[in-house]
């Protein structure tokens, strides 16, 4: 096992961001501003400003903007009001907790899950022994078990050495959420802790969470994922003289005299989810639409299974209902004899599955929808603002491609398939919420209009707009000015450019997921590696390589073009879009360098 992770052992998960009300008073207000003005902008790009002798370039850049925009109005909705940091009360006997419960008095029962399938069995074991080590206020019951969609005997050996329960099954049907069924069809417990084979539990899991659960209708709790072996990266001074010698690292110490300090080689593949757990999940709780995401969370039983054993009666009587038209159809009967219904009726349940896990390949967000969907019971949710495990992250480019090609596929088959704004059940907040999540992952689709803009004007001189004038500046620099304050404000605590870096140059694997989904194949459930895979990964960033060329190219044409003449380039739209092509290739950089990085550890035999 490669166990580079163990050097990064003490690392302290950070605290949630403070709440406060003078700063999401002055976040609200800038947003609106961003809004107003940016509705400004695009109602002045589409009456004003388009260039119709090329409307083949204007009109598709105008959609993108447009689209883009309403991605942001969904964003703002997302981000509007936070709650402030509270932790209820640990309960302490299970009518706390479900107060209709015929069990007075007995210690609540929680099951702490471990599902793998192809994992390094040692580093379960690592899970394994934290979640021993658990702290809880009361007596608790609380039982381990390893599911082993492996079927591996070391993986048992190592469940027994631990005393541990160990499930496993004979088929892999439904991948992790068949796993979670089976393990559920076999256990008891009155919650369900969600663990991946490197989840690492810390000590206040239970202590800190369970008091959520005092409310009756509170159907899962997530908690904020922490990678805590994100590579440091290193100083430039240190960088250089690793690399110059002694005159590097003087060269760095003027440098960064000047620049202040200048880390290279930092969570080179943006894996830190502060940004996705403590602003966007934890701002959904007011909406009651903080979705689940797998690891890290607890579930109450009683409502994964009501709802899973709900859904399965709808789906059999559907079944039954469908079966009984195509009878009297065929038949011409006007009914159907009760014998033979009964025996549709049984060969209906036989065919249906009982799924308390959506089988999908993101099971964790469409169970979520599928309990928010349930007005009738009223299921709540809610993003616990504390770190309360630690795992590994993505180490190398071909890792992370796997793993976010899956989210990005999931979802857009989820929004394709059984869109949730259109289910009902769900509020209208719930559904702006699941809208602003899957919106977002078709950003590919206007984002390569963004990258390729520049580039066309910079080869040809033909602009998307009449003209490069003082009215086009005076009406686009006041948006992006708003809007830049309005996301400082609104995400304050958490660095923004990588994450919005990264977005754009995502849009290799967003196309690939969504003409994959389109052509209505299977987005495949691939078991993302806890291993660091050896070499670079130049060829998974083709696309964003040919970005830099092309933009690079045709600054230089551009730059020429406009000393020698005769084209149609001016000398505000050749600055406007090399400006626009150099925040263009410094997001695809960004991927690029993930592709070259390599840990010290590899370089130098160092860690």
């Amino acid at each position: 096992m490669d166990d580079y992770f163990r050097a990064y052992e003490n690392r302290v998960p950070p605290e949630p961001l403070a709440y406060s009300v003078t700063r999401e008073t002055l976040w609200q207000f800038l947003a609106t501003l961003a809004l107003v003005v940016g509705g400004w902008y695009v109602g002045w790009r589409w009456l004003h400003s388009l260039n119709y002798d090329a409307m083949w370039f204007a009109l598709p850049l105008v959609l993108a903007e447009t689209m883009a925009y309403l991605g942001l109005i969904l964003f703002v909705f997302n981000l509007w009001k936070d709650q402030p940091v509270t932790f209820p009360e640990a309960p302490a006997l299970i009518e706390d907790v479900d107060p209709g419960s015929f069990e007075a008095g007995r210690p609540i029962a929680v099951d702490i899950l471990f599902a793998t399938y192809n994992e390094e069995p040692e580093l379960v074991r690592l899970g394994i022994r934290d979640a021993k080590m658990l702290e809880y206020p009361h007596p608790i019951d609380v039982r381990i078990h390893v599911l082993d969609d492996g079927r591996r005997d070391v993986m048992r050996a190592v469940a027994e050495e631990e005393g541990v329960g160990y499930i496993t099954r004979d088929t892999n049907e439904g991948f992790k959420a068949g796993n979670l069924r089976n393990a559920m069809e076999q256990t008891s417990g009155d919650f369900l802790v969600i663990c991946d084979a490197d989840t690492r539990p810390l000590p206040t899991l239970l202590s800190r969470t369970l008091g959520h659960f005092r409310d009756p209708k509170m159907a899962w709790v997530q908690t904020p994922q922490w990678f805590y072996d994100l590579p440091e990266g290193e100083g430039l001074t240190q960088r250089l003289a690793r690399r110059f010698g002694e005159r590097g690292g003087r060269t760095g110490k003027v440098a960064e005299r000047f620049l202040g300090r200048v880390t290279l080689g930092y969570d080179p593949f943006v894996n830190d989810p502060q940004m996705f757990y403590d602003v966007i999940q934890r701002r959904r709780n007011w909406a009651n639409a903080a979705f689940c995401c797998g690891a890290g969370s607890i579930h109450r039983r009683e409502a994964v299974m009501e709802a899973a054993l709900r859904k399965f009666g709808d789906n059999v009587e559907a079944r039954v209902i469908a079966t009984e038209e195509e009878i009297t159809l065929e038949s011409r009967e006007t009914r159907v004899s009760p014998e033979l219904m009964e025996a549709i009726r049984t060969e209906a349940v036989t065919q249906e599955a009982l799924t308390p896990y959506k089988f999908h390949v993101s099971e964790d967000i469409y169970t979520s929808i599928v309990l928010h969907s349930d007005r009738e019971r009223g299921w709540k949710s809610i993003l616990h603002p504390t770190i309360e495990s630690k795992m590994l992250s993505p180490q190398d480019l071909l890792t992370w491609t796997i793993q976010r090609y899956k989210y990005a596929g999931g979802s857009l088959d989820i929004l394709i398939n059984d869109n949730p704004l259109f289910r009902p059940g769900l509020t209208f907040a719930q559904r702006m919420m699941y809208a602003a999540t899957f919106y977002s992952y078709l950003g590919s689709i206007w984002n390569v209009i963004f990258l390729a803009a520049p580039i066309i004007y910079l080869f040809s001189g033909i602009a998307p707009v009449s003209a490069y004038t003082t009215d086009f500046f005076l009406h686009v620099i006041p948006f992006l000015v708003t809007l830049e304050l309005a996301m400082m404000v609104g995400t304050w605590g958490v660095a923004g450019y990588a994450p919005k870096a990264s977005y754009l140059a995502f849009f290799p694997l967003g196309l690939k997921a969504l003409w994959t989904v389109l052509r209505g194949r299977k987005i495949a459930f691939k078991v993302t590696p806890k291993d660091r895979q050896s070499g670079r990964s130049l060829h998974l960033v083709q696309p964003q390589i040919a970005v830099i060329g092309l933009t690079v190219a045709g600054a230089l044409w551009a730059v020429g073009a406009l000393a020698i003449g005769g084209t149609e380039h001016s000398a505000t739209g050749v600055v406007t879009n090399i400006l626009w092509g150099i925040n263009n290739c410094a997001a695809m950089m960004g991927m690029v360098s993930a592709a070259l990085w390599q840990p010290l550890d590899k370089k130098d035999g160092i860690e």
